[in-house]
């Protein structure tokens, strides 16, 4: 018999693979479509926090039928590695055969959760934004600050960025890389308001926080714009958030297994989940006028839609390495 074996795929390798924005939010499509439709299969993530406050390591996996997908990830976020030059963001994705259980690949997290997430925005916004959307406000000028960018641009007409972070050093940065790398105009904003204000798209990328700063107040968010709310609800008073006509996040069920842990403490009612808005069971945005807000909790199913893309990739370019089982 001959031995089981499972492709290694660093970081490096991963991006190597080349999978482009595009075609990670055609994935995300099709696994929110198979979600709405109830066949997909994902237990809410569980997670230790064993670091310092606010950080965590989860475990999350599932199925998606329809890709052939199957397998875990195993992610941590820790704030303060930011400060000794170390990712917030970091972990390992096993990708499982569906007919034996074998584990296939396994492969860095840090690309694809980054990715994915600013997929899952974009995609949200496709039912939620107005469709001539063309200047993003962006709070938190650090990974996701960019990879949201990236995939709002291939769906929306951008045209500007406003970018704000609390460390204007980070937002000079991520401004010349955003013009360089998509050739649109960037503002650096000197206060929050500024890259709210004034916006068709907001996205709030900062450190996920189990107490709010809450530093985006009622009056802000312009009637028409939407805003998704990576950070969760960490940037937003509670008074703005109401005033959304339509609040919405990627799965109902793990946000109010979240609420139990001690985030979401207060926020509006959801009107439907990601799942809910590709299938047509729930309606999106309705006129021109609403202001409408996503807060995607990043699922399980994103990174599975996105891992068997990768993997087949790298066994066309002959990238990675071979492991014995």
């Amino acid at each position: 018999m001959e031995q089981a074996r499972l492709l290694y795929l660093s970081q490096t390798d991963v991006a190597a693979a080349q999978i482009s924005m595009a075609q990670i939010i055609d994935a995300l499509s099709t696994a929110f479509l198979e979600k709405g439709e109830g066949r997909t299969e994902m237990p809410p993530k569980p997670g230790i926090h064993p670091g310092p406050p606010d950080s965590f390591i989860h475990a999350m996996p599932a199925h998606i039928p329809a890709l052939q997908s199957a397998g875990l990830k195993w992610v941590s976020g820790f704030p303060e590695n930011q400060k000794k030059g170390l990712p917030y963001i970091s972990g390992l994705l096993i990708l499982n055969d569906t007919q034996t259980g074998l584990p296939l690949a396994v492969m860095d997290c840090g690309w694809i959760t980054a990715m994915r997430t600013g997929a899952a925005t974009a995609l949200s916004a496709r039912y939620l934004a107005r469709p001539d959307a063309a200047v993003v406000g962006v709070l938190g000028c650090g990974v996701q600050g960019r990879t949201n960018v990236e995939a709002l641009n291939v769906i929306f007409p951008l045209q500007r960025v406003v970018a704000y972070d609390t460390d204007r050093t980070a937002a000079d940065r991520y401004a010349e890389a955003v013009r360089q790398r998509f050739d649109l105009t960037v503002q650096v904003a000197s206060e929050p308001r500024a890259a709210v204000t004034g916006c068709d798209i907001v996205v709030t990328a900062g450190p996920i926080l189990k107490k709010p700063h809450a530093t985006i107040g009622s009056g802000w968010l312009d009637a028409g714009a939407f805003a998704s709310l990576v950070d969760f609800d960490a940037y937003w008073h509670p008074a703005a958030m109401r005033e959304a006509d339509k609040f919405c996040t990627d799965d109902t069920p793990q946000m109010l297994h979240y609420r139990q842990m001690g985030y979401f403490q207060n926020i509006p009612e959801i009107h439907a989940d990601l799942g809910e808005l590709v299938a047509g069971t729930r309606k999106g945005r309705q006129s021109d006028g609403e202001r409408t807000m996503a807060a995607n909790l990043g699922l399980a199913i994103d990174d599975m839609a996105v891992a068997p893309l990768i993997y087949r990739r790298a066994l066309e370019l002959n990238v990675g390495t071979w492991l014995p089982l």
